[in-house]
């Protein structure tokens, strides 16, 4: 089917577009042209009611949703529901991710990421690891009886993902320099969380293959005058990047502002770290026996310690624009083009180029998602509810 989507904004990730029309060849966008000179074989015309059209959101970091938690469920019905879920919000691309386990749960992830994909389920990109190989003294919510080394045993469960992306967080000063270069000399995307590093040992981290930083800020070493940190190196570094949660409760938009605008352009990157209560009126859950509740907006466990967030990533989105002064397709190419390459998926996401998939959200005038399209099949539509 070639579908012409007309009568919208079109943000493509570099311009922005008026009286033009987003053309759908079945799962491939294949051009933008003037609204008034529709292809021939065009077979389906949509008005979108002077909407705006922007690139789909890429959620890294995504725990659970609609009512899920990955721990809790890691099968592809879980992933199912914790996708559709997020797509309410402009969300098309996503890492179902598994916070610190055992390592029978971690192959089931696996497993089950592993037959999202092979399946088609719509969105699916991997998976994100986040642990077991982390610091105990930056545990957060992580059960810290169930981390780890990374030794040839975990290596081989961390491997096993044949397709998609698989990003593993981890602490750079419980492993070495030699076995993160395996990692990413395997195809693996390391990323720096839930550590104690010093400086020196996150630079030898970064030159061995890491690339990225889980959450900057929160359960890492902060920037100190004679001591960067963690925080410090990730802001120093150019060819990194780091996700950050803009909720305005894991990060103060003062501070959040200042790591914006400290990285080099595209350094940035936004993430949810969101839990099952997102896209669901679920609002209490437990993670390894400890409760959570969402109160004040804020997924917090009985002492008060942050667990996630009850963020999306359209709300991400607005508060990006909102805390910082970097205008609002800054703010989207936050949440699609710079995560896209963050993973490596820059050829076919993160903007509506011809050639790349037809992954959009379609946006009111306070950018709240009135339809979200994942391949060129609409999933989410505010107007039926679906």
């Amino acid at each position: 089917m070639i579908s012409a989507l007309i009568d919208a904004e079109i943000f493509d990730g570099d311009r922005l577009l008026s009286r033009h029309a987003l053309i759908i060849d079945g799962q491939i966008i294949r051009d933008l042209v003037s609204a008034v000179h529709l292809p021939d074989d065009v077979e389906q015309v949509i008005s979108l009611k002077g909407h705006s059209i922007v690139p789909g959101y890429i959620d890294l970091q995504i725990n659970g949703g609609g009512g899920v938690l990955f721990n809790d469920a890691p099968s592809v019905d879980s992933i199912r529901t914790m996708g559709n879920a997020h797509a309410r919000f402009g969300t098309t691309a996503f890492l179902p991710t598994l916070v610190t386990d055992n390592f029978e749960v971690m192959a089931a992830a696996i497993t089950a990421v592993q037959e999202a994909m092979t399946s088609n389920t719509p969105g699916v990109l991997g998976i994100h690891l986040e642990g077991p190989f982390l610091n105990p003294a930056k545990r957060g919510i992580h059960d810290a009886s169930k981390m780890c080394r990374l030794d040839d045993e975990a290596l081989e469960i961390v491997l096993s993902l044949s397709q998609g992306v698989t990003l593993l967080t981890l602490a750079p000063e419980l492993t070495t320099p030699e076995m993160i270069e395996r990692l990413s000399k395997a195809g693996v995307i390391v990323s720096i969380g839930h550590t104690e590093a010093t400086y020196e040992q996150v630079r030898d981290a970064l030159a061995a293959g890491a690339t990225g930083f889980t959450h900057l800020y929160n359960a890492m070493t902060p920037v100190h005058s004679r001591e960067p940190g963690v925080v410090g190196a990730a802001l120093e570094h150019d060819e990194s990047w780091f996700g950050i949660i803009a909720d305005g409760h894991h990060v103060h938009p003062a501070t959040f502002n200042l790591a914006v605008r400290s990285k080099k352009r595209g350094g940035a990157v936004l993430v949810t770290d969101a839990m099952p209560s997102v896209g669901s009126d679920c609002k209490t859950f437990s993670l390894h026996d400890e409760e959570i509740e969402v109160i004040d907006d804020r997924c917090i466990t009985t002492n008060g310690v942050l667990a996630g967030s009850n963020l999306n990533m359209a709300t991400a989105v607005r508060n990006a624009a909102r805390f910082s002064p970097i205008g609002w397709q800054e703010a989207v190419r936050m949440a699609s083009r710079y995560p896209a390459k963050a993973v490596g998926l820059s050829a076919s996401l993160g903007d509506l180029s011809p050639g790349k998939q037809a992954s959009f959200a379609v946006l009111d005038a306070g950018f709240a998602v009135i339809q979200t399209w994942i391949a060129g099949q609409c999933v989410y539509d505010s107007q039926s509810g679906e």
